[in-house]
């Protein structure tokens, strides 16, 4: 284990050194599960995915050096050979929800280049099950123009013409850990598939990733207090889109059927997790994902 930690240790950091949200003295009283590993010996039983998504650094530069990401990486789950699949981002983020890049190779505004695949979105809706994206400092819901802290490229949402109208309905603002849409959410209707982009500064791609790191840390409690992870449903895969070199980024998986210090060495990327989401929910799968299977397995999402 790097760092020379122990798993009680990193289990201690990850759950206990950045505390609950303000709001937990008021939360339902139900049982709080440990954020990973409490039902390792049980089949598991997710019927919500939540992906967040961070911005260009390569796993070496994250576990070993974002303290909250190393900890919960290790106290937790974390695919060790996770690839994005192309640069610059917006690649990344078609392939995550769509199951290819559909010829977009740059980071073109949705007004130029939105595309009619189909995606993970549109499967839910299909399904009759309800998806929600949220996306911080975004202007407005849906919102296809960037501002100074909000690119559309990391909302992908917005991209495809075939969700248009759920888009309009379904892409919110984030808010904070104590109120907005996706406090609400946690605390009542969390849809089957969340999509959380953090805004320019807050993933990384414009300030120091000890901002990202210190944003996860307020969030990861926030929603693993929450009903929606109570009732022991969830799954949280925190991702990046995209690293230097070979692009191997870090991947964390969170939830309550992953045994504490779970690492996979099995080659994964965007497409695995794609596979996994489509797997969980059972919406059936859509291009690469088709053959990116193991990713559910190996960190006990599915059976």
């Amino acid at each position: 284990m790097r760092g020379g930690l122990t798993i009680a240790a990193l289990l201690a950091l990850a759950c206990v050194s950045w505390g609950a949200p303000a709001s937990a003295a008021a939360a339902p009283a139900f049982a709080r599960p440990a954020p990973c590993g409490g039902l390792g010996h049980h089949r598991p039983d997710i019927r919500h995915v939540i992906v967040i998504v961070f911005e260009n650094a390569s796993e070496p530069d994250v576990i070993g050096h974002a303290r909250y990401m190393t900890a919960l990486a290790h106290a937790c789950g974390l695919a060790t050979n996770y690839h994005g699949i192309s640069h610059p981002s917006l690649p990344n983020y078609l392939a995550m929800t769509s199951g290819g890049t559909h010829g977009i190779t740059t980071d073109c505004l949705p007004r130029s280049c939105a595309t009619n695949a189909r995606s993970i979105f549109e499967q839910l809706g299909r399904h009759h099950k309800r998806w929600q994206a949220f996306a911080e400092s975004m202007p407005h819901r849906c919102a296809l123009t960037p501002t100074q802290l909000y690119a559309p490229r990391h909302n992908p949402a917005v991209y495809y013409r075939r969700i248009r109208r759920g888009c309009l309905r379904y892409d919110r603002r984030l808010g904070s850990p104590t109120r907005g849409p996706f406090h609400k959410a946690l605390r009542g209707r969390l849809g089957s598939y969340v999509f959380v982009t953090p805004n320019m500064c807050n993933d990384a791609h414009d300030c120091p990733l000890s901002v990202a790191d210190h944003w996860l840390s307020r969030w990861i409690p926030a929603i693993r207090h929450s009903r929606s992870y109570g009732k022991r449903h969830t799954a949280i895969v925190i991702t990046f889109d995209e690293g230097g070199g070979d692009n191997h980024v870090a991947t964390i998986v969170v939830s309550p059927y992953t045994r504490a210090g779970t690492s996979s060495g099995a080659r994964f990327n965007h497409y695995s997790l794609l596979h996994m989401s489509e797997s969980v929910l059972g919406v059936g799968y859509l291009g690469k994902a088709s053959a990116a299977g193991g990713f559910g397995r190996a960190f006990r999402l599915a059976g």
